[in-house]
């Protein structure tokens, strides 16, 4: 069995994605990894932030933008702290989810990316795209889905 050095993990601020987070940092601190917490997000005004609101409504807090991730990313640090991860890293990535974990994935030579399987039935899944699917495919090193929901 590989001994996963750097595992990456994606949080956009859901409960569901905290839990993935969680396993990760579980996970993290078993191999003596270092931890990449990653929030992509893609900024969204006026008119165009109106309408994703309306079509997502609970869904919504993934196109407000960067402040939030910011927030995300403290919250998510501490919750892996807390699960037991001591090399904890986080990174606000401006790009839509897929493209930018998997980028992201590769910078920091991950050897695993984890994502929790949220989207992958829902209305948000449907409408943006279910993020854990494209990561599995597109991915290019270890994923591990984690059953948030």
């Amino acid at each position: 069995m590989a001994v996963y050095r750097t595992v990456m993990v994606g949080t956009d601020g859901s409960r569901s994605s905290y839990s993935a987070v969680e396993a990760a940092a579980r996970l993290a601190a078993v191999c003596e990894g270092e931890l990449v917490v990653v929030c992509a997000y893609v900024p969204m005004r006026g008119r165009e932030l109106a309408t994703a609101q309306d079509r997502l409504g609970a869904e919504a807090y993934q196109v407000v933008g960067s402040a939030p991730a910011e927030d995300t990313l403290r919250t998510a640090a501490d919750r892996a702290r807390a699960q037991g991860a001591g090399n904890v890293r986080t990174i606000a990535v401006e790009d839509e989810p897929v493209a930018a974990l998997v980028r992201t994935a590769r910078e920091c030579s991950a050897d695993l990316l984890v994502v929790g399987n949220r989207g992958l039935r829902s209305l948000a899944g449907r409408l943006l795209g279910s993020v854990p699917a494209d990561i599995a495919r597109k991915a290019g090193l270890d994923v591990l889905i984690v059953h948030t929901t």
